[in-house]
Protein backbone atom coordinates (compact mmCIF):
# COMPACT_ATOMS: atom_id res chain seq x y z
CA UNK A 1 0.00 0.00 0.00
CA UNK A 2 1.38 3.41 -0.97
CA UNK A 3 2.33 5.64 1.98
CA UNK A 4 -0.45 8.08 2.73
CA UNK A 5 -3.04 5.97 0.90
CA UNK A 6 -6.17 5.01 2.84
CA UNK A 7 -6.09 1.64 4.56
CA UNK A 8 -7.64 -1.13 2.51
CA UNK A 9 -11.20 -1.96 3.49
CA UNK A 10 -11.47 -5.26 5.32
CA UNK A 11 -15.10 -6.24 5.81
CA UNK A 12 -14.42 -8.46 8.83
CA UNK A 13 -12.57 -5.82 10.85
CA UNK A 14 -14.52 -5.40 14.11
CA UNK A 15 -16.71 -2.34 14.41
CA UNK A 16 -18.53 -1.00 17.51
CA UNK A 17 -20.62 -1.48 19.47
CA UNK A 18 -18.75 -4.36 21.10
CA UNK A 19 -20.46 -6.79 23.50
CA UNK A 20 -17.19 -7.14 25.42
CA UNK A 21 -14.59 -4.89 26.97
CA UNK A 22 -10.98 -4.53 25.83
CA UNK A 23 -8.14 -3.94 28.24
CA UNK A 24 -4.48 -3.24 27.47
CA UNK A 25 -2.38 -5.46 29.72
CA UNK A 26 1.28 -6.06 30.59
CA UNK A 27 3.02 -9.00 32.25
CA UNK A 28 6.49 -10.52 32.26
CA UNK A 29 8.28 -13.72 31.37
CA UNK A 30 10.68 -13.69 34.33
CA UNK A 31 12.77 -16.59 33.00
CA UNK A 32 13.90 -14.50 30.02
CA UNK A 33 13.40 -11.01 31.41
CA UNK A 34 10.87 -10.13 28.69
CA UNK A 35 8.00 -7.72 29.27
CA UNK A 36 4.97 -8.55 27.16
CA UNK A 37 2.16 -6.22 26.14
CA UNK A 38 -1.21 -7.20 24.76
CA UNK A 39 -4.97 -6.80 24.73
CA UNK A 40 -7.43 -8.86 26.73
CA UNK A 41 -11.03 -8.96 25.54
CA UNK A 42 -13.53 -9.99 28.23
CA UNK A 43 -17.18 -10.82 27.42
CA UNK A 44 -20.04 -8.97 29.05
CA UNK A 45 -21.47 -10.59 32.15
CA UNK A 46 -20.28 -11.74 35.53
CA UNK A 47 -18.11 -14.64 34.41
CA UNK A 48 -15.81 -16.33 35.05
CA UNK A 49 -15.20 -17.12 31.37
CA UNK A 50 -13.18 -19.65 29.41
CA UNK A 51 -10.16 -18.01 27.80
CA UNK A 52 -7.61 -18.49 25.04
CA UNK A 53 -4.12 -17.18 24.43
CA UNK A 54 -3.44 -16.54 20.72
CA UNK A 55 0.01 -17.58 19.37
CA UNK A 56 1.28 -16.09 16.11
CA UNK A 57 3.25 -17.77 13.34
CA UNK A 58 6.82 -17.25 12.13
CA UNK A 59 8.29 -13.77 12.17
CA UNK A 60 7.66 -10.93 14.57
CA UNK A 61 3.94 -10.16 14.69
CA UNK A 62 1.96 -7.53 16.56
CA UNK A 63 -0.97 -8.47 18.79
CA UNK A 64 -3.41 -8.28 15.88
CA UNK A 65 -1.21 -10.56 13.74
CA UNK A 66 -1.37 -7.97 10.97
CA UNK A 67 -0.21 -9.40 7.65
CA UNK A 68 -0.92 -7.85 4.24
CA UNK A 69 -3.29 -5.40 5.93
CA UNK A 70 -5.26 -8.29 7.41
CA UNK A 71 -5.60 -8.45 11.19
CA UNK A 72 -6.13 -12.16 11.78
CA UNK A 73 -6.05 -12.13 15.56
CA UNK A 74 -8.19 -9.01 15.88
CA UNK A 75 -10.91 -10.73 13.84
CA UNK A 76 -10.52 -14.02 15.72
CA UNK A 77 -10.57 -12.37 19.16
CA UNK A 78 -13.66 -10.36 18.27
CA UNK A 79 -15.51 -13.45 17.10
CA UNK A 80 -14.64 -15.53 20.16
CA UNK A 81 -15.35 -12.81 22.72
CA UNK A 82 -18.78 -12.29 21.16
CA UNK A 83 -19.34 -16.00 21.93
CA UNK A 84 -18.40 -15.63 25.60
CA UNK A 85 -14.70 -16.51 25.41
CA UNK A 86 -12.05 -14.17 26.81
CA UNK A 87 -9.05 -13.76 24.50
CA UNK A 88 -5.49 -12.59 25.15
CA UNK A 89 -3.58 -11.46 22.06
CA UNK A 90 -0.03 -10.24 22.52
CA UNK A 91 2.74 -8.36 20.72
CA UNK A 92 5.57 -10.82 20.05
CA UNK A 93 8.80 -10.04 21.90
CA UNK A 94 10.53 -7.12 20.20
CA UNK A 95 7.29 -5.81 18.63
CA UNK A 96 4.96 -3.01 19.72
CA UNK A 97 4.86 -2.74 23.48
CA UNK A 98 6.80 -5.96 24.16
CA UNK A 99 10.51 -5.86 24.94
CA UNK A 100 13.21 -8.15 23.61
CA UNK A 101 16.55 -9.51 24.77
CA UNK A 102 18.34 -9.85 21.45
CA UNK A 103 18.18 -9.35 17.69
CA UNK A 104 15.55 -11.13 15.53
CA UNK A 105 16.44 -14.77 15.02
CA UNK A 106 18.08 -15.24 18.42
CA UNK A 107 14.94 -16.36 20.25
CA UNK A 108 13.59 -19.83 19.39
CA UNK A 109 10.19 -21.49 19.42
CA UNK A 110 10.95 -22.76 22.92
CA UNK A 111 11.58 -19.19 24.11
CA UNK A 112 8.24 -18.18 22.64
CA UNK A 113 6.63 -21.12 24.47
CA UNK A 114 7.86 -19.54 27.71
CA UNK A 115 6.15 -16.29 26.73
CA UNK A 116 2.92 -18.20 26.17
CA UNK A 117 3.16 -19.87 29.59
CA UNK A 118 3.58 -16.44 31.14
CA UNK A 119 0.37 -15.37 29.38
CA UNK A 120 -1.42 -18.39 30.82
CA UNK A 121 -0.18 -17.52 34.30
CA UNK A 122 -1.40 -13.96 33.83
CA UNK A 123 -4.88 -15.15 32.84
CA UNK A 124 -5.06 -17.52 35.79
CA UNK A 125 -4.49 -14.55 38.08
CA UNK A 126 -7.59 -12.78 36.74
CA UNK A 127 -10.86 -13.28 38.61
CA UNK A 128 -12.85 -13.07 35.35
CA UNK A 129 -11.17 -16.21 33.97
CA UNK A 130 -12.11 -19.82 34.71
CA UNK A 131 -9.03 -21.59 36.03
CA UNK A 132 -10.07 -24.89 34.45
CA UNK A 133 -10.75 -23.44 30.98
CA UNK A 134 -7.64 -21.65 29.71
CA UNK A 135 -6.49 -22.84 26.28
CA UNK A 136 -4.24 -21.92 23.39
CA UNK A 137 -4.91 -21.11 19.74
CA UNK A 138 -1.85 -21.11 17.49
CA UNK A 139 -1.50 -20.26 13.81
CA UNK A 140 1.31 -21.78 11.71
CA UNK A 141 4.43 -21.88 13.94
CA UNK A 142 2.05 -20.93 16.76
CA UNK A 143 0.34 -24.25 16.03
CA UNK A 144 3.68 -25.91 16.78
CA UNK A 145 4.26 -23.92 19.96
CA UNK A 146 0.80 -24.66 21.44
CA UNK A 147 1.50 -28.42 21.80
CA UNK A 148 4.93 -27.68 23.30
CA UNK A 149 3.20 -25.72 26.07
CA UNK A 150 0.30 -28.15 26.47
CA UNK A 151 2.63 -31.17 26.74
CA UNK A 152 4.49 -29.67 29.70
CA UNK A 153 1.79 -27.56 31.37
CA UNK A 154 -1.20 -29.37 32.88
CA UNK A 155 -3.05 -26.08 33.28
CA UNK A 156 -3.85 -26.01 29.53
CA UNK A 157 -7.48 -27.04 28.99
CA UNK A 158 -7.48 -27.19 25.16
CA UNK A 159 -5.45 -26.28 22.09
CA UNK A 160 -6.50 -25.22 18.59
CA UNK A 161 -3.99 -25.66 15.78
CA UNK A 162 -4.65 -23.47 12.73
CA UNK A 163 -2.38 -24.63 9.89
CA UNK A 164 0.07 -25.98 12.46
CA UNK A 165 2.93 -28.32 11.48
CA UNK A 166 2.46 -32.02 12.09
CA UNK A 167 5.38 -33.52 10.16
CA UNK A 168 9.11 -32.96 10.79
CA UNK A 169 9.79 -29.36 9.85
CA UNK A 170 12.64 -30.12 7.43
CA UNK A 171 10.24 -32.30 5.42
CA UNK A 172 7.51 -29.68 5.69
CA UNK A 173 9.75 -26.96 4.27
CA UNK A 174 10.78 -29.10 1.31
CA UNK A 175 7.13 -29.75 0.46
CA UNK A 176 6.31 -26.07 1.02
CA UNK A 177 8.95 -24.83 -1.40
CA UNK A 178 8.01 -27.44 -4.00
CA UNK A 179 4.32 -26.53 -3.75
CA UNK A 180 4.98 -22.81 -4.02
CA UNK A 181 7.39 -23.17 -6.95
CA UNK A 182 5.00 -25.44 -8.84
CA UNK A 183 2.12 -23.04 -8.21
CA UNK A 184 4.30 -20.24 -9.59
CA UNK A 185 4.90 -22.11 -12.84
CA UNK A 186 8.47 -23.36 -12.29
CA UNK A 187 9.56 -26.29 -14.43
CA UNK A 188 9.94 -29.73 -12.86
CA UNK A 189 13.70 -29.63 -13.53
CA UNK A 190 14.03 -26.36 -11.62
CA UNK A 191 11.87 -27.68 -8.78
CA UNK A 192 13.98 -30.84 -8.53
CA UNK A 193 17.23 -28.86 -8.47
CA UNK A 194 15.87 -26.47 -5.83
CA UNK A 195 14.79 -29.42 -3.66
CA UNK A 196 18.24 -30.99 -3.92
CA UNK A 197 19.91 -27.69 -2.99
CA UNK A 198 17.52 -27.14 -0.10
CA UNK A 199 18.16 -30.64 1.29
CA UNK A 200 21.92 -30.01 1.22
CA UNK A 201 21.43 -26.68 3.00
CA UNK A 202 19.24 -28.29 5.65
CA UNK A 203 21.74 -31.10 6.21
CA UNK A 204 24.48 -28.51 6.71
CA UNK A 205 22.42 -26.49 9.17
CA UNK A 206 21.52 -29.64 11.10
CA UNK A 207 25.16 -30.76 11.35
CA UNK A 208 26.34 -29.60 14.77
CA UNK A 209 29.91 -30.61 13.95
CA UNK A 210 30.32 -27.77 11.42
CA UNK A 211 31.50 -24.51 13.08
CA UNK A 212 29.12 -21.59 12.59
CA UNK A 213 31.54 -19.49 10.52
CA UNK A 214 32.31 -22.44 8.21
CA UNK A 215 28.61 -23.17 7.83
CA UNK A 216 27.97 -19.58 6.72
CA UNK A 217 30.75 -19.76 4.14
CA UNK A 218 29.41 -23.05 2.78
CA UNK A 219 25.84 -21.72 2.64
CA UNK A 220 26.95 -18.79 0.47
CA UNK A 221 28.77 -21.14 -1.93
CA UNK A 222 25.77 -23.48 -2.14
CA UNK A 223 23.34 -20.70 -2.90
CA UNK A 224 25.32 -18.79 -5.52
CA UNK A 225 24.03 -20.83 -8.45
CA UNK A 226 20.87 -22.21 -6.90
CA UNK A 227 17.33 -21.65 -8.25
CA UNK A 228 16.41 -20.88 -4.63
CA UNK A 229 17.79 -17.41 -5.41
CA UNK A 230 15.42 -15.97 -8.00
CA UNK A 231 16.76 -12.47 -8.79
CA UNK A 232 18.27 -12.09 -12.27
CA UNK A 233 20.69 -9.14 -12.00
CA UNK A 234 24.03 -10.02 -10.34
CA UNK A 235 23.79 -7.30 -7.67
CA UNK A 236 20.21 -8.25 -6.85
CA UNK A 237 21.12 -11.93 -6.60
CA UNK A 238 23.88 -11.12 -4.14
CA UNK A 239 21.52 -9.05 -1.99
CA UNK A 240 18.90 -11.78 -2.04
CA UNK A 241 21.52 -14.42 -1.23
CA UNK A 242 22.83 -12.49 1.79
CA UNK A 243 19.29 -11.87 3.07
CA UNK A 244 18.48 -15.57 2.66
CA UNK A 245 21.56 -16.60 4.64
CA UNK A 246 20.85 -14.02 7.35
CA UNK A 247 17.38 -15.50 7.78
CA UNK A 248 18.30 -19.20 7.93
CA UNK A 249 21.67 -19.01 9.68
CA UNK A 250 20.09 -18.19 13.05
CA UNK A 251 19.28 -20.03 16.29
CA UNK A 252 15.57 -19.66 15.54
CA UNK A 253 15.73 -21.30 12.11
CA UNK A 254 18.13 -24.06 13.16
CA UNK A 255 15.84 -24.96 16.08
CA UNK A 256 12.73 -24.74 13.89
CA UNK A 257 14.33 -26.87 11.16
CA UNK A 258 15.38 -29.61 13.59
CA UNK A 259 11.96 -29.88 15.22
CA UNK A 260 9.69 -32.91 14.88
CA UNK A 261 6.21 -32.16 16.30
CA UNK A 262 5.30 -35.86 16.58
CA UNK A 263 6.83 -36.74 19.96
CA UNK A 264 5.35 -33.61 21.54
CA UNK A 265 1.88 -34.23 20.09
CA UNK A 266 2.00 -37.75 21.51
CA UNK A 267 2.31 -36.23 25.00
CA UNK A 268 -0.67 -33.87 24.65
CA UNK A 269 -3.60 -34.98 26.80
CA UNK A 270 -6.00 -32.03 26.53
CA UNK A 271 -8.61 -31.74 23.73
CA UNK A 272 -7.19 -30.70 20.34
CA UNK A 273 -8.80 -29.11 17.29
CA UNK A 274 -6.63 -29.06 14.15
CA UNK A 275 -7.72 -27.16 11.02
CA UNK A 276 -5.97 -26.86 7.66
CA UNK A 277 -7.02 -25.40 4.33
CA UNK A 278 -6.82 -27.68 1.31
CA UNK A 279 -5.24 -24.82 -0.70
CA UNK A 280 -2.52 -24.10 1.87
CA UNK A 281 0.88 -24.10 0.13
CA UNK A 282 2.89 -23.28 3.27
CA UNK A 283 1.62 -25.97 5.66
CA UNK A 284 -0.07 -28.46 3.38
CA UNK A 285 -3.25 -30.22 4.39
CA UNK A 286 -1.46 -33.59 4.65
CA UNK A 287 -0.10 -32.27 7.96
CA UNK A 288 -3.48 -33.16 9.44
CA UNK A 289 -2.74 -36.85 8.88
CA UNK A 290 0.50 -36.52 10.85
CA UNK A 291 -1.24 -34.65 13.67
CA UNK A 292 -4.02 -37.23 13.83
CA UNK A 293 -1.58 -40.15 13.83
CA UNK A 294 0.55 -38.64 16.60
CA UNK A 295 -2.41 -37.79 18.84
CA UNK A 296 -3.89 -41.24 18.29
CA UNK A 297 -0.56 -42.93 19.04
CA UNK A 298 -0.29 -40.97 22.27
CA UNK A 299 -3.74 -42.03 23.41
CA UNK A 300 -5.41 -38.61 23.24
CA UNK A 301 -9.11 -39.27 23.76
CA UNK A 302 -10.51 -36.00 22.37
CA UNK A 303 -9.21 -34.57 19.11
CA UNK A 304 -10.95 -33.21 16.04
CA UNK A 305 -9.34 -32.98 12.59
CA UNK A 306 -10.93 -30.57 10.11
CA UNK A 307 -9.69 -30.07 6.53
CA UNK A 308 -11.34 -26.96 5.10
CA UNK A 309 -11.93 -26.99 1.35
CA UNK A 310 -10.56 -24.11 -0.71
CA UNK A 311 -8.77 -22.23 2.09
CA UNK A 312 -5.17 -20.96 2.07
CA UNK A 313 -2.59 -20.58 4.86
CA UNK A 314 -4.31 -17.64 6.64
CA UNK A 315 -7.54 -19.66 6.17
CA UNK A 316 -9.08 -17.40 3.55
CA UNK A 317 -11.15 -18.67 0.60
CA UNK A 318 -8.81 -18.42 -2.37
CA UNK A 319 -8.14 -19.39 -5.98
CA UNK A 320 -4.42 -20.22 -5.97
CA UNK A 321 -3.18 -20.36 -2.37
CA UNK A 322 -0.17 -18.22 -3.31
CA UNK A 323 1.19 -15.64 -0.85
CA UNK A 324 0.72 -12.71 -3.25
CA UNK A 325 -3.00 -13.50 -3.33
CA UNK A 326 -3.48 -12.95 0.43
CA UNK A 327 -3.66 -9.15 0.20
CA UNK A 328 -6.13 -9.26 -2.70
CA UNK A 329 -8.76 -11.19 -0.72
CA UNK A 330 -11.12 -9.03 1.33
CA UNK A 331 -11.99 -11.78 3.80
CA UNK A 332 -9.45 -12.08 6.62
CA UNK A 333 -10.46 -15.52 7.92
CA UNK A 334 -13.21 -17.80 6.68
CA UNK A 335 -16.41 -17.52 8.78
CA UNK A 336 -16.54 -21.32 8.57
CA UNK A 337 -13.26 -21.48 10.49
CA UNK A 338 -14.31 -18.83 13.00
CA UNK A 339 -17.58 -20.65 13.69
CA UNK A 340 -15.86 -24.03 13.96
CA UNK A 341 -13.32 -22.77 16.50
CA UNK A 342 -15.93 -20.95 18.58
CA UNK A 343 -18.37 -23.88 18.59
CA UNK A 344 -15.68 -26.43 19.42
CA UNK A 345 -14.48 -24.44 22.44
CA UNK A 346 -17.96 -23.63 23.75
CA UNK A 347 -19.05 -27.26 23.38
CA UNK A 348 -16.30 -28.20 25.84
CA UNK A 349 -16.35 -25.17 28.12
Amino acid sequence: MVEGEDRLTRSQDPRPPFPYRSEDVRYSNPADGVELAGTLTIPEGTGPFPAAVLISGSGQQDRNCEIFDHRLFLVLADHLSRRGIAVLRVDDRGVGGSTDIGPPGESTSFDFAGDVESGVSYLLGRSEIRADSVGLIGHSEGGMIAPIVAARDERIAFIVLLAGPGMPVDQLLLIQNESMMRSGGASEDVITQAAEDERKIFDLLLDDSVPADKATEQLIVMLRGSPLITAEAADDRELELRAFVDKIDTPWFRTFLAYDPGPTLRRVRCPVLAINGTMDLQVTVENLDWISSSLDAGGNADFTIMPMKGLNHPLQPCRTGRIEEYALIDETMSPEVLDAVGAWITDRH
